[in-house]
């Protein structure tokens, strides 16, 4: 049995991973990962947390291109 979350991801939730991940309250779903202090390093552990949460592997440059939760969320609503 998976532990994967089968529902789709939304900002509140992927608000929730930046701020356990980063270890602040000052996250909202427009806040930009690398002006809140994460780097590449950090960026994995979110990376890592998508996946295990919704089930989708997105790579570095697509967190890049997209470092908001609101960004990441329309970008693994267009891969599912």
């Amino acid at each position: 049995m998976s532990s994967v979350d089968t529902t789709p991801a939304d900002t509140e939730g992927v608000t929730a991973i930046f701020r356990r991940v980063l270890e602040t309250e000052d996250v909202t779903a427009d806040s930009d990962f690398f002006l809140l202090g994460g780097d590449s390093l950090i960026a994995t552990r979110v990376l890592s947390a998508l996946a295990r949460t919704y089930g989708v592997e997105l790579s570095f440059e697509d967190f890049v291109l997209a470092p908001t939760p609101a960004g990441l969320v329309a970008l693994i609503a267009g891969v599912r």
